[in-house]
């Protein structure tokens, strides 16, 4: 299993920080990275319709659903920086095939409808500001794909000041927007006592528990955290879970000013002068300059958009290349994988846009937020479970207080979503001319997602957490081999994957060096941890690779072979090329796979780019 964004992991130091101030600033970064989800277009659109329609009466819900937010973004944290895993990766190691397949699905949608809020609601801010068509807008927003390409290759640092600085533009924004709305005090204050005027309140409650309490963020702040490199101690563990427990409740307290001043600007505007029905950015846009009495205002609402929907689409594609590592284990070009996202938010935009016109981009919005929502439950769940499990954690488990907290947290959120589906199927069935086809599709797929959820919550209660090892690919170790001397060099370099490959590599290295040859078997690891920290790291994948590097050497030093072996950690690319010019090797075989053109975009190569590193032949064979 490869590591968590590979690009930038473990590249910021934190050790021989001299003060206390310096320690806390190395530390300082991933949660303002997570905070954007936080304060993203989709958040937006809630907002204004929880503030038009409802005044200050769901405040509550934002503070609600900031507390759970700051709970489960530590618990997230926690799990990265002590098992140097992502939510995504724990999950692909603890659960079949068959689940992690599912729970992948749902996570795709979630960062699907995450992207869809991000692209309209750059598109609308472009939109509003330079007066550019939505369509064209939509289309723009492919280009922030390759700007989030240059930050990553740029570093960690430079990436998380980039988005920094968008927090400060939206938050200095919203200052000026409350100065110019002048809110009530005391109706503010109101707002903060839990209500819920009818079942559209409701609705736009969890459409904000939705847009607040955000799925993918889980999933990202578990790998950011990873980013740190640190003594990996106790006591180093310990500091670094109490600086990002210090980052997350300052980054996430700043987004939670930020939602309530579009809510509170809402309130005051629009629902004060009995303007309910004000749900699209555009409609909230066009008419604060009147009823505010500036020109600011509107402008200041359109680049403070703009700076949520870029700083959001950034870590949400982020989000999206963690989650299909994580669960498939499949590494492809990063610029192809957030090319990928992006497009599968551009094509349902631009045909709903085409259809439906602009005027329903507001409901669009708050759909997309309440689809996050409905697939909270099988981000938080796994969650729970795993920084409550002793063994993963390996002492840092939460506390029983803790569990009971974060238990009640997902069962706030798992009901309020149960109810928002059970309403939301009995008003299609009223609706229906024809309710059997529903009771045929809709009901099903909902009650296979209901046992999918009380299997994600029971099952760990009903069996005992056991260290697993599973292959992560096809091994066979029941090799022939053919000693037939033909190279007169005799320290040669193998690269071995275990697999069935391995049998062709091996059999052509013996017959150049033939028995009299020194063989050195060369096999890197890729897994989180193995990249992390190197050969000090003891996870699922080094354990089986030792293993299996062991099997080899058993193997072949019974068939009368002088073998050596290898053991790298890192990219393939890099740690093949150090092993070898380090060595004392006559010749280097390696087996490649041939594929060109869109698998070579997709996967990238190693030949290629480990050719110009070594300084003696190389022996390709073409599996």
């Amino acid at each position: 299993m490869g590591k968590s964004l590979e690009e930038v992991n473990q590249s910021v130091p934190t050790q021989n920080k001299t003060t206390v101030f310096r320690k806390i600033l190395a530390f300082f970064g991933p949660a303002y990275l997570v905070s954007v989800g936080y304060m993203d277009p989709g958040n937006w659109a809630t907002d204004i319709a929880g503030g038009s329609q409802f005044g200050y009466a769901l405040l509550w819900v934002l503070l609600m659903s900031n507390i759970m937010a700051l709970l489960l973004q530590s618990l997230s944290a926690r799990l990265g920086i002590v098992t140097q895993r992502d939510l995504a990766q724990a999950s692909r190691e603890t659960y079949s095939k068959f689940i992690n397949y599912i729970l992948y699905f749902l996570a795709e949608i979630a960062i699907a409808a995450c992207d869809l809020a991000e692209v309209l609601g750059m598109a609308i801010g472009i939109n509003l500001l330079f007066g550019i068509p939505l369509i064209q807008g939509v289309m723009i927003t492919v280009l922030d794909t390759f700007l989030l390409l240059f930050l990553i290759n740029k570093g960690i640092r430079k990436m998380e000041a980039f988005i920094i600085a968008l927090v400060v533009i939206i938050g200095v924004s919203f200052i000026f927007e409350m100065i110019f709305a002048q809110p009530e005090v005391g109706s503010v204050l109101k707002g903060l006592i839990p209500s819920m005027p009818n079942e559209t309140a409701l609705y736009i409650a969890i459409g904000i528990i939705g847009a607040t309490v955000m799925p993918h963020n889980l999933y990202l702040h578990s790998s950011l955290v990873q980013t740190r490199k640190f003594d990996r101690s106790n006591k180093g563990i310990k500091q670094a879970l109490k600086y990002n427990f210090i980052d997350s409740t300052i980054a996430l307290n700043l987004a939670f000013f930020v939602n309530a001043a579009i809510l509170i600007l809402a309130a005051a505007t629009f629902y004060r002068n009995g303007m309910f029905e004000v749900a699209e950015i555009q409609d909230a846009h066009r008419f604060l300059a009147p009823l505010l009495g500036t020109q600011w205002a509107p402008i200041l609402f359109a680049v403070a958009l703009i700076a949520a929907g870029q700083s959001s689409t950034i870590t949400g594609t982020l989000a999206g290349q963690i989650i299909m590592e994580g669960y498939l284990n499949l590494r492809i070009q990063p610029w192809v994988r957030r090319i990928i996202t992006r497009l599968i938010a551009i094509v349902p935009a631009l045909i709903v846009i085409s259809v439906f016109g602009e005027s329903v981009t507001g409901k669009l919005l708050i759909l997309s937020q309440v689809i996050l929502s409905l697939q909270l439950g099988f981000a938080i769940i796994p969650l729970i479970h795993f920084v409550s499990d002793k063994q993963k954690m390996k002492g840092f488990a939460i506390s029983k207080t803790t569990q009971v907290a974060s238990w009640l947290v997902a069962l706030v959120i798992v009901s309020l979503n149960a109810k928002l589906v059970f309403n939301e199927i009995q008003d299609w069935l009223a609706a229906s001319e024809n309710p059997v086809v529903l009771w045929l599709t809709v009901v099903p797929v909902a009650v296979g997602f209901l046992i999918l959820l009380l299997y994600i919550v029971f099952n760990p209660f009903m069996t005992k957490s056991k260290p697993t090892i599973e292959n992560h690919s096809p091994h066979n170790l029941v090799l022939k081999f053919t000693p037939t001397a033909t190279y007169d060099k005799k320290n040669i370099a193998i690269t071995v994957d275990f697999s069935n490959a391995d049998e062709i590599a091996l059999n052509s290295a013996f017959e150049l060096g033939g028995i009299h040859a020194n063989y050195t078997l060369i096999h890197v690891v890729e897994t989180v941890g193995a990249l992390m920290y190197g050969s000090t790291i003891i996870d699922h994948e080094t354990t089986i690779d030792e293993k299996l590097l062991m099997d080899y050497y058993k193997m072949l030093s019974e068939k009368g072979f002088k073998v050596d072996t290898k053991l790298g950690f890192g990219k393939p690319n890099k740690i093949i090329p150090k092993i070898i010019n380090e060595g004392n090797f006559d010749l280097l075989v390696m087996g490649t796979h041939g594929h060109t053109g869109l698998k070579d975009i997709l996967f990238g190569t190693t030949v290629d780019k480990l050719r110009h590193k070594i300084s003696i032949p190389l022996f390709i064979i073409k599996i």
